[in-house]
């Protein structure tokens, strides 16, 4: 075969390698933005809205934000297609791995401490008297989500760890469904106390709640930060325009509003940390 009648066919093959690559890359005209429901419906829309419409304006495509009643909805979600992008807790995000093959893009960074990544903690109502885990004894308790870093695991493992047993330990033990909820609640009295965190508890100062409403009677050690993630199945191009844009949020306002100091590049490795603590839990039920 002559050179030029070579090249010519060369060319051909990778015009229709680069045809086929950017036919397959080609983008959705919409893609969903799934949200963990940590807060009611109302505050979600208030604090994630304004990063939705950046969004929107920085991919060129509609990005349209979707609430789901529970943790599982929004990974559930991801695993069907139904949602393309998600704002997860580290515990959903390891369960939206597994069964939906997301991938973490970017992980927040807490606004109060500047790391990446926030604390949980444990709530009473001031004026209660309940200052000490012995205080909670045959006292209500709520956790919000089976799939909550801090609103479960995290004080689960602790509780365990203490040789506590919720479920005898409490009078009453409930799931909120997520961390506005129990907040609200203990505030209400209807629950004498709640594993929550310090990012969300901020998310309502001044809105919601102040912080003289309320005792911290224990604070965990740092969790890793809160990622955002898509599912496996979308265009690499997109993917990598999702982080490029969560990683140059700059907006004032919807970073107060979110509590954070925006998004740092970050991966699945982050979570090896919190899939240990899946782990042991078990090991700790397990020796009950």
């Amino acid at each position: 075969m002559k050179l030029h009648t070579k090249l010519a066919v060369t060319t051909m093959v990778l015009g229709l390698s680069i045809t086929s690559m950017l036919a397959q890359e080609k983008w959705p005209d919409k893609i969903t933005f799934g949200v963990i429901p940590v807060a009611g419906s109302t505050s979600m829309k208030e604090n994630f809205g304004p990063l939705t419409d950046y969004l929107t304006k920085q991919l060129g495509i509609k990005v349209e934000l979707k609430l789901a009643g529970d943790y599982t909805g929004i990974i559930t979600g991801m695993q069907h297609n139904h949602i393309d992008v998600a704002y997860l807790g580290p515990k959903s995000y390891v369960e939206a791995a597994k069964r939906a093959k997301a991938e973490a893009l970017v992980v927040e960074v807490d606004g109060e401490s500047g790391l990446p990544g926030y604390r949980g903690t444990i709530i009473t109502k001031k004026g209660s008297g309940l200052k000490t885990l012995e205080d909670l004894k045959n006292k209500t308790w709520a956790f919000t989500s089976s799939q909550s870093t801090s609103g479960t695991l995290v004080p689960s493992v602790m509780f365990s760890k203490a040789g506590i047993d919720p479920k005898k330990y409490f009078s009453k033990v409930l799931y909120s469904g997520g961390h506005e909820a129990s907040i609200l609640s203990v505030k209400a009295g209807k629950i004498d106390a709640a594993s929550t965190n310090n990012l969300d508890f901020n998310r309502g100062i001044g809105r919601h709640w102040t912080k003289d409403q309320f005792n911290v009677i224990w604070t965990s050690d740092l969790i890793p930060g809160a990622p955002v993630a898509a599912r496996g199945g979308l265009p690499t191009s997109l993917k990598m325009a999702l982080k490029g844009a969560f990683l140059s949020y700059r907006d004032p306002k919807g970073l107060e509003r979110l509590k954070n100091k925006g998004f740092i590049k970050g991966d699945d490795s982050v979570y090896d940390s919190v899939r240990e603590l899946i782990q042991l839990k078990k090991q700790l039920k397990n020796k009950k």
